[in-house]
């Protein structure tokens, strides 16, 4: 799996980054098929979910999936 398809995963309701990454950084720390993802490595995937429109901000600031039609 990729970092932007795992971010996906735990992105199911709209949420702030720190709470998206504390949560993805347990998930990847549970995990042992790779190495450990950085901050940066997760927040580059998460620009490039947003440049694809994939996620979205909402009205408070936080982040979502994107409604792709």
């Amino acid at each position: 799996m990729t970092v932007g398809s795992e971010i996906l995963e735990e992105l199911r309701d709209p949420m702030s980054i720190s709470t998206l990454w504390e949560r993805f950084s347990a998930r990847d720390r549970s995990s042992s098929k790779r190495g450990k993802i950085t901050f940066d490595w997760f927040s580059l995937a998460l620009a490039a979910l947003y440049a694809m429109r994939l996620v979205d901000t909402s009205e408070g600031g936080y982040i979502r999936r994107a409604h792709v039609s």
